[in-house]
């Protein structure tokens, strides 16, 4: 994991700035991390941007505690799996990854509400869209399970058309990171969602 150590270090120096006015914490990969609209898109949360670049739902994990020192959120979001997959990872151990974090924030956090944000198909890892599917499913199944403070936001279903085909409008010209209109509706599926 010493690949991220950058990135890491980036997220302890902005503690003094943060740590005190957030409300909403949002964890993950470069989805989170390339959201240069987050401030605005959910001022009235507080939010806070806590992703790292390429990071995996394993990174998140091994990083955690380091990350969550300083914070006393009212609710957490997380987006991350994709780049595990991406790294040949299979569903099966994304969701291991997935039971991990869960330990790791009630442990942290107690019954804080948690929102996992599904995993998103992309064009450059569409070849692997079944093993996305599965992921999700294992993971909000275990969510619905659980029915305690984890809920589970599908953005998956609404960046593919009726067809199964890909909204290519939701991304960048990388075929993998969100263009403008793919942040503009993960705002507002996320807003839908999050138990004020």
């Amino acid at each position: 994991m010493y690949w991220y150590e950058d990135e890491i270090k980036r997220l302890e120096k902005d503690y003094a700035k943060t740590a005190n006015d957030a409300e909403t914490i949002f964890y993950g990969s470069s989805s989170i991390r390339l959201w240069t609209g987050l401030n605005d898109d959910f001022k009235d949360l507080k939010p806070v941007n806590l992703g790292f670049g390429g990071s995996t739902l394993a990174a998140c994990v091994w990083f955690f505690e380091r990350v969550m020192i300083p914070y006393q959120p009212k609710r957490l979001v997380i987006y991350a799996g994709d780049n595990d997959l991406g790294d040949g990872r299979n569903p099966e151990e994304v969701f291991i990854f997935f039971q991990q974090l869960v330990v790791k924030v009630n442990k942290r956090f107690g019954d804080l509400p948690c929102y996992f944000v599904s995993l998103k198909p992309s064009v450059s890892r569409w070849k692997m869209i079944d093993q996305f599917k599965y992921t999700n499913n294992l993971i909000e199944t275990e969510i619905i399970t659980r029915n305690d403070n984890w809920h589970f936001i599908n953005v998956f279903k609404e960046m593919i058309d009726p067809a199964g085909r890909l909204k290519k409008e939701y991304f960048m010209s990388d075929g993998l990171h969100l263009s403008e209109n793919g942040y503009k509706l993960w705002k507002e599926i996320i807003r839908k969602h999050i138990n004020w």
